[in-house]
């Protein structure tokens, strides 16, 4: 007759709460930021060539700041539950339209800007561009602050996370949008390229955040 001795259990190895924090926010800001992005998107498709188009759009932005806001603000307390999420969705709104009345500037005055020298236009766009890309991070930064240390690298983290977006968005939609495609068409190719720049923002910002909250964690 033998004996079983069996085999000892492993023992259980508990989750790195830096790997749930970036699951969840990879989750739900991609999540937040793709819901969001439909209503520019549509607002887009609604109102093309209408005099109230530029107006819709800042409105549909504001409203995408919202939807990402609250998404943003639902992950970041559970390790800052001390965060306002009404604060925090107010400013991401703000920082949302702010960039999107910025981001339609070059078409709305192209008449104007135009006529301007070489150097002063490359002047202007690198402004411009600087604004649209940190409006958010400073509009969050206003109540970040109060939670972590280092809250200003976050300006500088969300500005390279957009940049990051914004740049994989124009790589996928520019070459599939053709004149004369059905607005259906162009709203698919839309959604798909706002999908892929919400995924690549929030791995950039989910990124940045890890470190400010583990020097947080270590002060």
């Amino acid at each position: 007759m033998t004996v079983d001795r069996g085999v000892p259990p492993r023992p259980r190895v508990a989750p790195d709460p830096a790997d749930r924090f970036l699951r969840n926010w990879l989750l739900w800001v991609t999540l937040g930021e793709s819901v969001g992005f439909l209503a520019p998107a549509l607002a887009q498709l609604a109102f093309a060539g209408a005099p109230v188009a530029a107006p819709a759009l800042i409105l549909a932005g504001a409203a995408e700041g919202a939807v990402l806001g609250w998404t943003q603000a639902t992950v970041l307390r559970s390790r800052l539950p001390a965060l306002s999420r009404r604060r925090w969705v107010g400013a991401t709104a703000i920082g949302a339209a702010l960039a999107w009345f910025i981001g339609l500037l070059p078409a709305e005055w192209a008449d104007v800007w135009q006529r301007w020298p070489v150097s002063a236009q490359l002047v202007a766009g690198t402004v411009a561009a600087t604004v649209l890309l940190s409006a958010l991070g400073v509009a969050q930064w206003f109540e970040l602050r109060r939670h972590l240390r280092r809250a200003v690298w976050w300006i500088v983290g969300s500005a390279v996370g957009w940049c990051a977006g914004l740049a994989v968005f124009f790589a996928v939609a520019t070459p599939l949008w053709q004149p004369g495609q059905p607005g259906a068409l162009v709203l698919l190719i839309g959604v798909l390229a706002g999908v892929l720049m919400a995924l690549t923002m929030s791995l950039v910002t989910g990124l940045v955040l890890l470190r400010l909250l583990g020097d947080h964690g270590k002060s």
